[in-house]
């Protein structure tokens, strides 16, 4: 029975550090989309913002440095994905992916420049990595009767990012549904000409909106470097940015929904990490799951997601549509 709940609270505790980079980038790309601009530069974004958090960090030996390096570069490539999108009305997918394509590319150039060891950067010190929250919390909740142990060991004991990009998603929802600012958001995505028409910059909207999206890039890649990996490695984000996007059409461009999504896809990747090197039944042939099978688990379920099981998800009318004011 113990090692069963040991294993539950393992297994939730997973779940919730693999899908904080997931919630993150739903959360940026949620912003982005809502206000009329598709963001396929995620993946990118994110990317170079972990090569930013792994060198400074790794130089300067200071974890606020490092972060504040991580959202200066995220909300830099959020501004020049608006100034080629918004201001000069450039393809937003296209450049979605050469944002993605550019930051693949430089992490791994600046990578091999600056610290000579294959594109990565040297392992972070302790002081940089972000430290566990609760832990007193922890013992006491393993206390509780039943429930406590996994309860303790899921909940409890994460580090900062975890929990603020739980509390983002209320933050987030309140901020679209119950606010000014959000409702114009909103609007400039469904219906551009008619927030322009009540005097309001849509230009201006769709910046506030790509200037949050850079934050929460820069959060989940700052996240990547500080809290989940020792270095920085090129590539490490691994089609995360993509997987975010998938949840946020999953979720239908809502927060809570994509909450929900994003943590299937990090269950699946806890599930798949748990199962590397499990033994097969004498039924199913014995020996080892395959480890590639397993690996490819939250990939497959995205494609499998996207092509069918989503039911019908309506986009923001005005998503990918440059605005041209009209003189």
């Amino acid at each position: 029975m113990d090692d069963t709940l040991i294993f539950l609270g393992g297994l939730l505790a997973s779940t919730l550090r693999v899908s904080t980079p997931l919630i993150l980038c739903a959360l940026a790309g949620l912003l982005s989309e809502r206000s009329g601009v598709i963001d396929l530069g995620l993946e990118g974004k994110m990317l170079l913002a972990a090569f930013a958090a792994g060198a400074v960090g790794a130089t300067t030996g200071s974890w606020p440095l490092a972060l504040a390096a991580a959202l200066a570069v995220g909300v830099a490539l959020s501004m020049l994905h608006g100034y080629a999108c918004v201001s000069h009305t450039g393809d937003q997918v296209v450049l979605g992916m050469a944002l993605t394509m550019i930051a693949a590319g430089l992490s791994v150039v600046l990578g091999i420049a600056w610290f000579k060891q294959g594109g990565q950067t040297p392992a972070l010190p302790d002081a940089v990595r972000l430290a566990p929250l609760g832990l007193g919390l922890a013992e006491a909740l393993k206390a509780v009767p039943i429930v406590g142990q996994v309860l303790g060991l899921g909940l409890a004991g994460h580090n900062v990012l975890v929990y603020l990009a739980l509390a983002l998603v209320p933050g987030v929802w309140w901020l679209l549904y119950r606010t000014r600012l959000g409702l114009r958001l909103r609007a400039t995505g469904d219906n551009p000409a008619m927030v322009d028409a009540a005097g309001l910059s849509v230009l201006g909207l769709r910046y506030g909106a790509l200037a949050m999206n850079g934050v929460l890039c820069a959060l989940a890649g700052s996240y990547l470097v500080l809290a989940q990996n020792a270095n920085f490695v090129p590539h490490m984000t691994a089609g995360r940015g993509y997987m975010a996007l998938a949840a946020m059409i999953f979720g239908k461009w809502r927060p809570v929904a994509a909450l929900w999504a994003c943590l299937l896809f990090g269950f699946l990747d806890a599930v798949a990490i748990r199962l590397q090197g499990v033994a097969l039944p004498a039924a199913l042939g014995g020996g080892q799951v395959p480890v590639q099978a397993i690996q490819a688990l939250p990939y497959v379920l995205t494609v499998v997601l996207l092509a069918g099981f989503i039911g019908h998800a309506r986009a923001p009318a005005a998503l990918g549509t440059p605005y041209l004011k009209e003189r």
